[in-house]
């Protein structure tokens, strides 16, 4: 059992991930999870309540204990270096505050593993996949609606939590959006005439009333839409297209960013408009731009 002076230690350093590093509702859970598991394979592994003191003395034995218990349970490389991430930061924190010295947990390397590259559609697909989702309910309203949504995925870079999070304060579309994103990152993103316009179509056609403080996309009930409607649209319209699985709504997002980088669009420009806290996370597609080249390359000058 983790004593209750190591469960008030981990309530706090997860109330300074909310107020220092404004770290999401979602990120600090799967935090708390990948921790609380690490404590509760320490005091299964050691044989004992997990209190500070225990805690304190984990060595690089019981750290490489830990990972191959992790791994033998079927844990990726990906995620298990997700959880020692959490565990160091936790440790890290923690060492600070009781003043101990936390080398064999700091100094624990994490899994290699290939990053997957975004798996963008070609911008004819895009543009495509749109009319076809313009195209899949007989009700002109909800029709409307769908088309506004992955519009603002394409055509504004938006993940599909932002579009949705949108109110009915924001209209009618101005030439920017002031988008809060991200660990309460707020950016502003301009608005193609395309999305600007798609919104007014769906606005028009809406029999709920969109008050300011109400969401601006509504459920065929009137309550703010799931995100799960417009990924099973875009799962109908996919297998309809004969597009891959990673055809989602996130591909959209994915699409945006890849084309407007082969469009020559500045790379810090398009991590601003992605709100990406990272230019190597933004850097990721001109991996998938350089591969997109010598596809084309390859297929023009097939080898002998």
């Amino acid at each position: 059992m983790i004593s209750p002076a190591l469960t008030d230690a981990l309530a706090k350093w997860l109330d300074a991930q909310k107020a220092l590093a404004a770290t999401s509702e979602n990120t600090r859970t799967a935090y708390q999870t990948d921790v609380l598991g690490f404590l509760a394979f320490m005091q299964q592994h050691k044989g004992e309540a997990q209190g500070l003191g225990p805690i304190t003395k984990v060595s690089v034995s019981d750290m490489r204990s830990w990972m191959a218990h992790e791994r033998g349970r079927g844990l990726g490389a990906r995620s298990l270096a997700r959880s020692l991430s959490a565990v160091k930061s936790f440790y890290r924190w923690l060492a600070e505050r009781e003043g101990f010295e936390p080398t064999a947990v700091l100094s624990t390397r994490a899994p290699k593993f290939q990053k997957k590259l975004p798996r963008p559609l070609a911008e004819e697909a895009a543009n495509d996949l749109i009319d076809h989702v313009q195209q899949a309910s007989d009700e002109p309203w909800i029709a409307a609606r769908d088309e506004a949504v992955v519009t603002l995925l394409y055509g504004c870079g938006l993940r599909i939590s932002e579009a949705l999070g949108l109110t009915g304060k924001y209209l009618p579309l101005t030439a920017t959006l002031r988008i809060t994103g991200k660990g309460g990152k707020t950016r502003i993103v301009p608005v193609i005439d395309a999305a600007r316009q798609a919104v007014e179509r769906y606005v028009a056609l809406c029999p709920y009333d969109l008050t300011s403080g109400s969401p601006l996309f509504r459920g065929v009930r009137g309550g703010a839409l799931n995100p799960r409607v417009i990924q099973k649209v875009m799962a109908i319209v996919r297998t309809q297209m004969g597009l891959p699985s990673t055809a989602t709504p996130h591909a959209l997002r994915h699409s945006f960013a890849t084309h407007l980088l082969s469009a020559g669009g500045d790379l810090r420009y398009i991590q601003a408009l992605l709100g990406h806290a990272s230019l190597s996370t933004t850097q990721a597609y001109t991996a998938v731009d350089t591969a997109r080249l010598m596809d084309v390359y390859d297929k023009s000058h097939p080898r002998a």
